[in-house]
């Protein structure tokens, strides 16, 4: 699994793209400031465009709120399906609308903090993830921290997967404040 480093620069989206093709391996290579581009990311560098942003594959992006400008990186980079977890409250634009007008898929789970970290949305959220599966999909919410929480609940709580691997895989995620209540839950046997 890899992870994107999180510091974009202000330089990173002025800099032209090249692709050290040396460095490159089965799913990515570098640009000239050794941020990873996807193969599969049609060459859209979507580091430039997104902070925070984590790649723990490479059909997963993970980021932080959307804009216009966001929505239409994504679907330049091939991506299919963007699922929001963010509430309507915390949004700024249709999303919905834009997600679809630039040729993607929208699924909405709004998870309004800790207290929606019960496993009924977590079911909804692995539900939404088989349905899509092996499909590349961009998960975002304000900062990355709620996905990266669904995605240690899911590892855990449906998966079967050790506290460990379930943690490290939200953290490969964004998972960041959320992560000591995660943990507590994840003691919890479901």
């Amino acid at each position: 699994m890899t992870s994107q480093n999180n510091a974009t620069s202000t330089d990173q989206a002025d800099s032209s793209v090249s692709i050290d093709t040396a460095a490159a391996n089965d799913n990515f290579a570098t640009d000239t400031l050794g941020n990873e581009i996807f193969d599969s990311d049609n060459g859209v560098d979507l580091a430039a465009f997104f902070e925070p942003y984590f790649r723990p594959d490479a059909n997963t992006i993970v980021c932080g709120a959307l804009d216009d400008e966001k929505v239409v990186a994504l679907a330049k980079s091939g991506v299919e399906l963007v699922i929001n977890l963010q509430p309507d409250d915390e949004l700024s634009f249709d999303e919905a609308a834009a997600v679809e007008r630039a040729g993607m898929s929208y699924e909405h789970l709004p998870i309004n903090g800790a207290a929606e970290l019960k496993q009924l949305k977590i079911l909804a959220f692995d539900n939404i993830l088989r349905q899509y599966h092996g499909k590349k999909i961009a998960m975002h919410c304000g900062s990355g921290n709620r996905v990266g929480a669904a995605i240690a609940l899911r590892a855990g709580w449906l998966r079967g997967r050790k506290m460990d691997t379930a943690m490290e895989r939200g953290r490969s995620h964004g998972l960041t404040k959320l992560e000591q209540e995660v943990h507590n839950r994840l003691l919890v046997p479901r």
